[in-house]
Formats: C-alpha cells, sequence, structure tokens
C-alpha cells in the first residue's frame, strides 16, 4: 500500500506538470493575441525559449539553489546537474519537473510586459539570469525551508514566490525600456494599441485557466489518501471560482466605468483572479474565494488605468496588474481569509503581517534584480530596438519570418 500511495504521488505530480506546460502555449496565445501582428512571431519565439532555457538552467543549478541545504535561510547550497532519484512520497525528480515549469512560467510572465520593443538577445540573457538566481532564491525563502517560511508567511501555489516575482522584474524592465512608439501623445495622454487578433487571447486565457488547477492542485504533492483527495477537490473548487468571479467582476467594472462590457479587461480579471487565488486556494473558504476574485477583477481594472494614465507604464498585456498587483493582493488576503489564523476568522495579525513581510521582501528583491540586470544589459548590448524595426515589426528584422503570411 506505502509503494501504490508513492506512485499515486507521483504520477499525479507529474500529470500536473504536464498541466502547467500546458499553460506556456496558453501564455503565448494572451501575449500574441494582446500585441500586434507584426510583433507574433517574436512573442512566440521568447515563449518557446523561456521554457526551453528555463528547463535546461533549473536543471543545470536553479533547482539546488531553491531546494539544496539553506545557508542562513537565503539561498541554498548550489550543486550543478541534478541527478538524484530521492526518496519518499514523491521522486526529487518528480519534483524537479513541476518546478522546472513554475520557473518557466515566471520568466514567460515578463515577455508580455516588454513585448514589441525588446532585443531578442537581451531577452534571452534575461531568461537564463531569472531562471537560474532571481526566482530560485525568492523561490527558497518559503519553499526551500527559508526565512520567509520560518516566519510563517504562506504561499501554496506562488501568487508572490512565482507570479509577483516576474511581474515585478517585468515592472522594471517596461520602466527601462520606455513606452512602444506611439503610445503617449505629446499632451501625455494615453493611446490604445489594440492588440490584433481577442480570439487568440481568449483561448489563451481558457488554456491558462484549464493549466492552473495542475498549477494549484499539484502543489498540494500527493493525491493518495483521503486527506490529500479533500484537498484535491477543495483547491480545484477555490481556483475555479475566485477566477470565474474574476471575470465577471472586470467585465461589470469596466461596463460600468467605461460604458461597455470589454472582453480585454474580462479575461484579464479571469487571470487575475486564478493569479489572486493561487496563494490561498488551500486555506479560504469557497465563499472566501469569491470574494478574493471579486475583488481582484475589480482591482485589475484600476491597476490597469493607473500604470498606464498615471504612471505612464506601458504593459502591453497587463501582466505586472494580473501577475504582480493580483498576485501581491491575493497573498495578502490570506492573512484576511484563511479560516485558521485569518484575521477576519479571529486568528490576529501574525499571520498577516507574515504576508505582509513576504509581499514587500519579494517586491524588493525581484523589482531591484530586474533593475540591475535590465540596467547591465542597456549599457552593454542595449535592450531596445531601433525605431525603425519597433515601427516596421520585430518578426522580420529580429527572426526573419513572420506569423502571418
Amino acid at each position: 500500500m506505502e509503494e501504490l500511495a508513492i506512485s499515486i504521488n507521483n504520477i499525479w505530480v507529474l500529470i500536473a506538470a504536464f498541466l502547467v506546460m500546458l499553460m506556456q502555449p496558453g501564455f503565448a496565445m494572451v501575449e500574441a493575441g494582446f500585441t500586434r501582428s507584426k510583433n507574433a512571431a517574436n512573442i512566440l519565439t521568447k515563449n518557446l525559449m523561456d521554457f526551453s532555457i528555463g528547463s535546461l538552467t533549473f536543471w543545470l543549478i536553479g533547482y539546488t539553489i531553491m531546494y539544496g541545504d539553506s545557508i542562513a535561510g537565503i539561498i541554498g547550497i548550489p550543486s550543478l546537474f541534478f541527478n538524484d532519484n530521492g526518496v519518499g512520497d514523491y521522486a526529487n525528480k518528480t519534483d524537479l519537473m513541476f518546478q522546472t515549469v513554475f520557473a518557466a512560467t515566471a520568466a514567460t510572465i515578463v515577455s508580455g510586459a516588454v513585448a514589441e520593443r525588446t532585443k531578442f538577445n537581451a531577452y534571452l540573457i534575461f531568461t537564463v539570469v531569472i531562471t537560474v538566481l532571481i526566482y530560485p532564491i525568492s523561490g527558497h525563502w518559503k519553499w526551500g525551508g527559508g526565512w520567509l517560511d520560518q516566519l510563517g508567511f504562506l504561499d501554496f501555489a506562488g501568487s508572490t514566490i512565482v507570479h509577483s516575482v516576474g511581474a515585478w522584474v517585468g515592472l522594471a524592465g517596461a520602466i527601462i525600456l520606455g513606452p512602444r512608439l506611439g503610445k503617449y501623445a505629446q499632451n501625455g495622454k494615453a493611446k490604445a494599441i489594440p492588440g490584433h487578433n481577442l480570439t487568440l487571447g481568449a483561448l489563451g486565457v481558457f488554456i491558462l485557466w484549464f493549466g492552473w488547477f495542475g498549477f494549484n492542485a499539484g502543489s498540494q504533492l500527493g493525491a493518495a489518501g483521503n486527506d490529500n483527495t479533500i484537498a484535491l477537490g477543495h483547491i480545484v473548487l477555490t481556483t475555479n471560482l475566485s477566477a470565474a468571479a474574476g471575470a465577471i467582476a472586470a467585465l461589470a467594472t469596466s461596463w460600468i466605468k467605461y460604458k461597455r462590457p470589454a472582453l480585454s479587461l474580462a479575461l484579464n480579471g479571469a487571470l487575475a483572479g486564478l493569479v489572486a487565488i493561487t496563494a490561498g486556494c488551500d486555506v479560504v473558504s469557497p465563499g472566501g474565494a469569491v470574494i478574493i476574485g471579486l475583488i481582484a477583477g475589480i482591482i485589475l481594472v484600476f491597476s490597469v488605468e493607473i500604470l498606464d494614465q498615471v504612471f505612464k507604464v506601458d504593459d502591453p498585456v497587463g501582466a505586472i496588474s494580473v501577475h504582480g498587483v493580483g498576485g501581491a493582493f491575493g497573498t495578502i488576503a490570506v492573512g484576511l481569509f484563511a479560516t485558521e489564523g485569518g484575521l477576519f476568522y479571529g486568528g490576529g495579525t501574525d499571520l498577516l503581517i507574515a504576508q505582509l513581510i513576504g509581499v514587500a521582501a519579494v517586491f524588493v528583491w525581484a523589482f531591484g534584480t530586474g533593475w540591475v540586470l535590465f540596467k547591465i544589459l542597456k549599457s552593454t548590448i542595449g535592450i531596445r530596438v531601433s525605431r525603425r524595426i519597433e515601427e516596421e515589426g520585430l518578426d522580420v528584422y529580429e527572426h526573419g519570418e513572420s506569423a502571418y503570411n
């Protein structure tokens, strides 16, 4: 029976890894659909390389930096070419595969935030750094038994550890890159630059929604036994409810605010609901999940507008609002809505304070390292394409081919 339980747990985590890998084409479709056709091949190539490079570099050293024996709760002791079968409920190589697809997700989030004006060679260097260093170190703080874990910080599947990390690095990149040509008028007013294919964008969101059941439920790291079975059912329910509530809230908010039910905002609202529930999907009630999703969808609409019009941060696909702001809110919401330890359930402020510290620390780390990285790239090989390439499209100039012929 013990061997059977171990087999079931391994199979479930691998299936979950496959579901999360499916999120990669989901991100590709969202980012390609929400940007212009002249840059679609560039977006797709970046997403392909995120997963390909991330798979190799995370196996090479990133996994051990994340899960190696801790040095002062900050970083794991690194070793090269991980090849440990491991023992216990599930194999170490199974965990490596599961964590690899998470690392690729963190890298891919940045792609949308810096889309349509970034040099491809500079982006490849960034992909290596985030999967080797930026994501594994902050991941170690919680999932590797580091200082945030010891503090009592909760982030079940990575609202902050995965999604916010990618978004805050993307925020640094978007600021340093500057807005796309034509994004802002001479008086500073933001102009809409519509994506070329909302059909692709919608398909991508549905793929992501489906893959998220692996992202969140896979983080249970097991399926054998009654406790795991109950937990899995609870996790997929809260995940789905929050996504649905996020989509409805964003649609309703855009309808009231802009007098039109905007599909693009509703799609991102669903993603905001998914990101927000990722931290607490195991510890909040179904009702709490709905509330978290509703708030995340509302916040999404206002965040997109504030970043775009007030701070003049050009994020073509809304990645910073979805994954950064949504992830931060969802992580903090655990301190309010957790049925054990949450403020609204009589748990006091200890958990809430731990959540706030975790969100702030990961922001400082991811934004800070992202800022340094993009500054170094800007002063060496450069990070932005020329005006002519940006105007005519990255596809032909950067890749020698077009997504649509």
